[in-house]
């Protein structure tokens, strides 16, 4: 049964296969959550409202730039809000790198502002400014390369946020191939191609326990399963270490080809 009225469904929308609608997911369900993403120009949120008006997950930001005092105002406050309510959360910081290196910066302060919290969605790198863009494809690619790099290696999931030109004209297919996409379009229905999980598909949207209009997103991947699954985004499996018994040691050793075992206790 295909309920759109143009293309066809192949059975993985999220790999980007054909035209994508709302209403498409609204007959298939499955994964598909509803979300908003939030920063310091939304305000006083009450979480809460949200939740009850049926928002499934948030994206936060983080912050912006390269210094540690450029962290939003608001995001210890909708990090504690958006737990407390029980809302699954990513965040996302927003770029003005012009060089892989101030990138990397950019990616250093990301990750002391996240340190120590659990993200059951992904963070992402947010690159718009149109200084960045006249860089050129192949010189913006690298930039995106080493913010996402270095917060992977660091133990996050971690995506890209483009809008669908951006993300044609400006990003190398191997990082659309290897990090998740977060998908800006701001239509009813996209004709983007490339595969994506997240997509912000309104900006001026409206939601119980938000003053003011806000952007809204769907996702269409079990985040929460798999970032937790694979104890990333704070989501790490800590060790039970046994308890250590010195008064005795435990040894092995090997003796004309035969191994021994025991217990050797202090004198």
């Amino acid at each position: 049964m295909d309920v759109r009225d143009k293309g066809k469904w192949y059975g993985d929308e999220v790999h980007g296969n054909s035209t994508v609608t709302v209403d498409f997911y609204k007959y298939f369900g499955g994964e598909d959550m509803k979300g908003i993403d939030v920063s310091v120009h939304n305000g006083d949120i009450d979480w809460n409202k949200i939740k009850a008006d049926g928002i499934e997950f948030a994206i936060l930001r983080a912050g912006y730039g390269r210094l540690e005092k450029q962290k939003d105002e608001k995001f210890e406050q909708n990090y504690a809000g958006a737990k407390a309510a029980g809302i699954p959360i990513g965040a996302y910081w927003y770029s003005y790198a012009m060089t892989p290196e101030e990138a990397e910066l950019e990616a250093d302060v990301f990750l002391k502002v996240i340190k120590g919290k659990q993200f059951e969605m992904p963070v992402y790198f947010d690159l718009e400014e149109k200084k960045q863009f006249d860089l050129g494809k192949e010189k913006v690619s690298a930039i995106m390369r080493a913010f996402l790099e270095k917060v992977e290696k660091a133990g996050y999931f971690v995506g890209l946020y483009g809008s669908a030109s951006s993300l044609t004209t400006h990003t190398a297919d191997d990082i659309k191939s290897h990090y998740t996409i977060w998908l800006a379009h701001w239509v009813d229905k996209t004709n983007y191609g490339g595969a994506y999980a997240v997509w912000q598909y309104r900006e001026k949207g409206k939601v119980d326990g938000i003053s003011g209009n806000v952007d809204l997103d769907i996702c269409y991947k079990d985040f929460p399963t798999i970032i937790k699954g694979k104890g990333l985004n704070g989501w790490g499996k800590a060790a039970n270490p046994t308890p250590t018994d010195e008064s005795s040691i435990t040894v092995e050793v090997t003796i004309c080809g035969q191994k021994y075992r025991g217990k050797l206790e202090k004198s």
